[in-house]
């Protein structure tokens, strides 16, 4: 068996431990009965060398370690292939690996990855930008493109940066005015924040939950209706207390494709985590079962 593992150097749980991450993989492979080849990759260039492992001759997976962005970059490469693609979870959230029952131990995963069952998923694109969980308008992009400001120069930390972002992102409330395409409804949308799922989730305002599925061809759009940060913050005290209503929270859609226009001729969006400027509209869309994901047998 013959596998290439691509770790980001520059993942969460990476910095300032790359020599022992590479020690501990190696191990964790080699008890699983792996003899795979560690390529340890500046964030830089994760996707260009992911696309190079797609293409590779001889190699039986590729596996991505690291969190759901480097995860996404895997995804990318390797939708629409035959190549399987495999998971290490090396990151802080890790949404994929749990939604799909990959263990989150190194050890347990490498166990996977070594048994090798194979289940084909769905994957998601925005404007053929390919995400494997979620994306988002609004409040959400917002918030972290003002967290990686802060953790760039002001020298916080993850944590203190989100919060601190978080803070101001709340302060500077504002509604977008968009526009929704898909089948069975057009309509003009005024929301602080619209996901876009990777097939249905469970949702708690800025908390998303679990999906219980990763191949019902679909996304799971959710427009928040809320209309001040008063109307904002009042949604989220009875979020904690799963008090949410679909009806009265959410626009909600479920739908293969969907297209969001707007008024500006770009808008920045997250997309697994990272955020992106696109031109409008955005022309979101699923594909189905388009990648070969390793899985535990039970899944």
């Amino acid at each position: 068996m013959r596998i290439r593992v691509i770790v980001n150097r520059g993942g969460g749980t990476l910095i300032g431990g790359e020599n022992e991450v590479r020690r501990k993989i190696e191990s964790a492979m080699g008890a699983a009965g792996i003899a795979a080849e560690i390529a340890m990759t500046r964030p830089e260039a994760i996707a260009a060398t992911f696309a190079e492992a797609a293409r590779a001759p001889g190699l039986d997976a590729v596996v991505a370690a690291g969190g759901d962005g480097t995860i996404s970059s895997a995804a990318a490469a390797l939708a629409g292939t035959e190549r399987p693609l495999g998971i290490l979870p090396l990151g802080t959230r890790n949404h994929l690996a749990r939604d799909a029952g990959i263990p989150l131990g190194l050890e347990a995963a490498a166990r996977t990855i070594a048994a090798g069952h194979v289940r084909a998923i769905d994957v998601a694109e925005v404007n053929g930008h390919v995400f494997v969980n979620n994306s988002a308008v609004g409040l959400y992009p917002d918030m972290v493109r003002l967290r990686d400001f802060e953790e760039t120069h002001g020298g916080r930390g993850r944590r203190r940066a989100m919060l601190s972002a978080s803070l101001k992102t709340f302060r500077s409330f504002r509604r977008r005015r968009l526009w929704i395409s898909a089948p069975g409804i057009e309509a003009p949308l005024r929301t602080p924040l619209l996901f876009v799922g990777n097939n249905r989730y469970r949702v708690n305002l800025l908390a998303l939950g679990r999906r219980e599925t990763l191949d019902a061809g679909e996304l799971s759009i959710h427009a928040v209706r809320a209309r001040s940060r008063g109307h904002l913050l009042w949604a989220g005290l009875r979020g904690l207390f799963g008090k949410l209503d679909q009806q009265r929270d959410f626009v909600t859609v479920h739908a293969p494709e969907a297209e969001i226009s707007s008024d500006r001729a770009t808008l920045t969006i997250s997309a697994d985590g990272e955020t992106l400027r696109l031109d409008t509209p955005l022309r979101y869309r699923i594909r189905p079962k388009a990648l070969k994901l390793i899985v535990p047998a039970e899944r």
